[in-house]
């Protein structure tokens, strides 16, 4: 972790643009935000940001319209090919995931597009397996703007935030020390957002198990 923290800190201010912008759009167009790490990528840009060596503004709409362009692209793969794509070895390997992921959709619908986004595998297939669902493009970009605009700005800023520690610890104890409290700090925060998410999501299945335990039986 501490050497991918070192590589996109030290690269050039136009190359942290590039790397993000094309990691993030990866992890939502190709189905890979299980191996790319997208999230963790636009925290870096962000500490990047915050350290100078890159305009925040620019790493904001790089990451967002990435996010959101990737997500368009992996639709309509889905919609186009998506039976073929879902039979890929890869994702046959994480088949209950997926799973998981299609019994997301069809209960949640488009909000599953955003809610989903806040979790690296659902990222990565949730725009697939809503092309494949021919689910209404509009009402898809509606919620994939939303969630690439939350999401993007959210993880970006929260890597400038990580980024204003970074820049103390450097100051107070040297540049190896303060990549590896980066490095904790964004591994922290990324853990925090899954951990935060499958809560909710836990929650929300007991919810509907007492919402269906309440209804009246007919004959």
């Amino acid at each position: 972790m501490s050497g991918l923290v070192h590589g996109i800190l030290s690269l050039p201010g136009w190359l942290v643009l590039l790397v993000a912008g094309l990691v993030v759009f990866s992890e939502d167009a190709l189905f890979v935000g299980f191996v790319i790490p997208g999230e963790t990528v636009a925290l870096l840009a962000g500490a990047a940001a915050k350290l100078g060596h890159v305009s925040l503004v620019g790493v904001l709409i790089v990451v967002i319209v990435a996010a959101i362009v990737g997500d368009t692209v992996g639709y309509e793969i889905g919609r186009h090919v998506g039976p073929r794509v879902l039979q890929l070895k890869i994702l046959q390997k994480r088949r209950k995931r997926l799973d998981e992921a299609e019994g997301f959709l069809a209960r949640r619908g488009g909000s599953a597009v955003f809610l989903g986004r806040w979790v690296a595998f659902f990222r990565a297939v949730m725009p697939a397996l809503s092309g494949t669902a021919r689910m209404h493009y509009p009402r898809f970009l509606s919620y994939n703007a939303a969630g690439g605009l939350a999401w993007g700005a959210t993880v970006v800023l929260l890597g400038y935030a990580a980024g204003a520690s970074y820049a103390k610890v450097e100051k107070t104890f040297g540049r190896d020390a303060a990549f590896v409290v980066l490095a904790v700090v964004i591994v922290a925060l990324v853990v925090w957002r899954v951990r935060k998410h499958r809560a909710d999501r836990r929650a929300d299945a007991r919810n509907g198990e007492l919402s269906g335990a309440s209804r009246p039986s007919h004959p």
